[in-house]
Order: structure tokens, then C-alpha cells, then sequence
């Protein structure tokens, strides 16, 4: 089975497609027939045997937008990447508009190309202005495309695109009605999160993902003394968030004395955070429990499973991978985007595996954000993920991933029942 794959812009519409990708292959493992009795096949001089598993062939191909941050990611995980034009259309500026529709128009062109060529299957996306030239194209062939919206609501893009899907993936039923319910009446299914493997291993054990994270920073989060303070993650996304950076630089001298700080600046801000530093060395006594970086890829798991306590933006990523974590949480989410929902559905206490609180992104400023970080920091609030917290629930996850691989089979209609 051939899978075509798009999405990209942020890390939110790359890592569920990840996680699918890994378990793919064996959700598209067929089913056995069932054995001959052996009678018939005394008949017919056969010998008795089981069947075999006849295991599906998969290959993939992400297309991604020229320049775009998916790049990096995808062929870190080993799958073949090809880049198209694409271009925002919902600006203000009317140049910018009639300029990115060109852009669309050619990234048409371009995945009709593409799907020629590799001629897939079916068409797997998950986000980004860089589907629609690709739903599009695969709308045309009369391609089958299962659509996986990891967000509480859907941006103007996949509500745009959705009536060419086929079907809809959702994480939670309450997002199910965008689509007109559930299938067959709606075009939704409701799945869960695809989490990463890698989250969920982590998260098993925190103080192993402390240590190993400490070893992949090439620090130390104990004290001279041997004493452990409790970890604040600090990060804004795949991109980084200047507001958050800039509050938390503010905020240093009173958080310092509380916690070890992972501050993860993002590659855009990484000149700012290098000027920054320059200007305002952190004293002696507390310089060692500070430790920024650009971003952390392999390690993210790690320190998800590490920290204590973390102040994020609300990305789709955090719907999933905060509660298998375990990881209470200060939320900053973006209200240019859709990240309000998800900040209020992870606030919700239903949803089980760390305490959050939500705060405007306008309100990090030194002075106002300190008291909600310093209480998170001074309590060690909710511990991470323990060997106890995230124990056995690595199966129900996989299985996840494992249900948006079986809907991808689902709707080709060359492959049979799957596993």
C-alpha cells in the first residue's frame, strides 16, 4: 500500500503523523484465512498447515511545503520527503493573497505530479496550509484521504478541506459534530491521540527520563549537595514563543532559587536568547540551573517526562502527549490559532493526568505570571509521570495510533480486514 502524507507548520501536525507511520505496517498486516479442514485436504493430498499472516507492503511519501519546519522532522525519522508551494490565503494584505493563490495553484500542479508518480493508495494529512494543494490534487485523481485533526476545533484549512475527504479522524467525540457526527451518518471517527512511542516509554519512569535527559543536554539537574530541585520545562512550540521567552527571562531571578529550568527557546529566537545572555549573566551561586536550548528533538520525550511542571503554549500535542506525561501545566495558548479549545478541554478535570492552569498570553509578563509559576515550582506540583503514573498505559496508546492506521486501510478499498 502506497500512503501519501502532508501536513507540517508546526510540530502538532507532524508527530501524530509519526506515530501512525510507526505503526502502519502492522495495522496493515491481513488476516490469515482460515485453514482448510483437514479432511479436504487429506482429499486433495495437502498436508495440514495454519495459515500464514500475509504481511502488506507500505510505503510512504511526505510532501511538506518548500522551506517549511516539517522537513527536518520527517527525515529525521527516515521517510521520504518532497516539497511543494503552498501559501497562506486568509491575510489581510491583498498582494500577499493574490500572491499565495499563485503559490496554491502551482502546489496543485506539483502534487498532481507527485501523485502520478508514486501513485498512492490513499492520502493521510494532518494540518497545515500545505494539505490543501494535496487534498486537491488527490480530489482529482479520485484518491481516498482520511484527514486526522489532532485540535479540540478545526482551523479555516481542514474545515475547507474536510468535504473532500473521506473521512475525518478525531480524538474526542465532542469534535465529531464539525463533521457532521459520527460515521456513517458524519464523516468522523473517533480515534484518540496517535501519542509517540517514545513519549510513552519515557514517561514510565521519570527519574530515568531526568537522568537521561540531563545526559542528552550535557548538564546536571542536581545540586552540589546531591539534592534535587523539582524541573520547570519552559517551550513554546516546535517555533518557540517570543512572549513566553521574554517572560521567563524576566522572571529568572525569582524562579532560580525554586527550580532547575528547562527553557526550550526554539531555532527563530536562539539569536535573542545568545544576546540575551550576553547582557545579563545569571549570578554564580544560580547560573547552573538554567539550561536553555534551541530545541530538543530525540530529548523532548524525556524532558516531558522529566519536568515537574511546564509552561507551554496549548498546540494539539499537548491534548495527548501532557496526560500520558502526567505533566501539570501552565497554558499560554495562542488565540490567533485554535489553541483556546485545547487549553480549556485539558483544563477541564476529566481530562485526568496533571493539574493545568490557562493563562491569556498578554498576562506572561515577569510580575503577573510569577505567582502561578513560583506556586508550580515551590509545591512540585504533580510529580511528572512515576514508575506508577504512565504503567501500562503504553498499549492503549499504540492502539491509537493502530486505529488511524486501520481507518487508512479502511477506506483503500484494494486492502482487506487488517488487524
Amino acid at each position: 500500500m502506497n500512503v501519501l502524507i502532508s501536513g507540517g507548520g508546526t510540530g502538532g501536525h507532524v508527530y501524530p503523523a509519526l506515530a501512525v507511520v510507526a505503526q502502519l505496517a502492522p495495522a496493515t498486516t491481513r488476516r490469515p484465512r482460515p485453514a482448510r479442514p483437514a479432511s479436504a485436504m487429506a482429499a486433495s493430498g495437502a498436508a495440514a498447515s495454519a495459515a500464514e499472516p500475509v504481511q502488506t507492503e507500505v510505503r510512504t511519501l511526505w510532501v511538506g511545503s518548500r522551506g517549511g519546519m516539517e522537513k527536518a522532522l520527517v527525515e529525521r525519522a527516515g521517510i521520504p520527503f518532497t516539497g511543494i508551494s503552498t501559501g497562506q490565503l486568509r491575510v489581510a494584505n491583498p498582494v500577499k493573497v493574490v500572491r499565495n493563490l499563485g503559490r496554491m495553484a502551482a502546489g496543485v500542479r506539483q502534487s498532481l505530479a507527485i501523485v502520478d508518480d508514486f501513485r498512492p493508495d490513499v492520502c493521510f494529512v494532518t494540518g497545515g496550509y500545505v494539505c490543501g494543494p494535496v487534498v486537491t490534487a488527490c480530489a482529482l485523481r479520485k484518491l481516498p484521504v482520511l484527514i486526522y485533526l489532532p485540535d479540540m476545533s478545526p482551523g479555516y484549512a481542514i474545515r475547507m478541506l474536510s468535504k473532500l475527504a473521506t473521512r475525518v479522524a478525531v480524538s474526542f467525540p465532542e469534535v465529531a459534530h464539525w463533521f457532521g457526527g459520527e460515521a456513517p451518518a458524519g464523516k468522523a471517527v473517533v480515534t484518540g491521540y496517535p501519542v509517540r512511542a517514545e513519549v510513552v516509554t519515557a514517561a514510565a519512569d521519570r527519574q530515568a527520563a531526568r537522568r537521561q535527559l540531563a545526559a542528552e543536554m550535557g548538564a546536571s539537574f542536581d545540586e552540589t549537595d546531591g539534592a534535587q530541585m523539582p524541573l520547570l520545562l519552559v517551550w513554546g512550540g516546535s517555533s518557540g514563543a517570543r512572549v513566553i521567552n521574554q517572560a521567563t527571562w524576566d522572571a529568572l531571578p525569582a524562579l532560580l532559587p525554586l527550580a532547575q529550568i528547562v527553557h526550550v527557546v526554539g531555532v527563530r529566537d536562539w539569536p535573542l536568547y545568545e544576546a540575551w545572555a550576553a547582557a545579563h549573566p545569571l549570578p554564580d551561586a544560580l547560573h547552573h540551573r538554567y539550561h536553555a536550548a534551541a530545541y530538543l528533538h530525540e530529548a523532548m520525550p524525556l524532558a516531558l517526562a522529566a519536568a515537574d511542571l511546564t509552561v507551554a503554549r496549548a498546540g494539539a500535542s499537548t491534548l495527548g502527549e501532557f496526560p500520558v506525561s502526567r505533566l501539570p501545566s501552565v497554558l499560554a495558548p495562542l488565540h490567533s490559532v485554535n489553541q483556546a479549545d485545547n487549553a480549556q478541554a485539558l483544563a477541564k478535570p476529566r481530562r485526568r493526568g496533571g493539574r493545568r492552569r490557562q493563562r491569556p498570553a498578554d498576562a506572561l509578563s515577569a510580575d503577573r505570571s510569577q505567582p502561578a509559576w513560583q506556586c508550580g515550582a515551590a509545591s512540585g506540583d504533580g510529580g511528572g509521570a512515576g514508575a506508577d503514573g504512565a504503567a501500562g498505559r503504553g498499549a492503549p496508546h499504540r492502539s491509537r495510533n493502530c486505529a488511524v492506521g486501520a481507518n487508512l486501510t479502511e477506506i483503500d478499498g484494494r486492502i482487506g480486514s487488517t488487524t
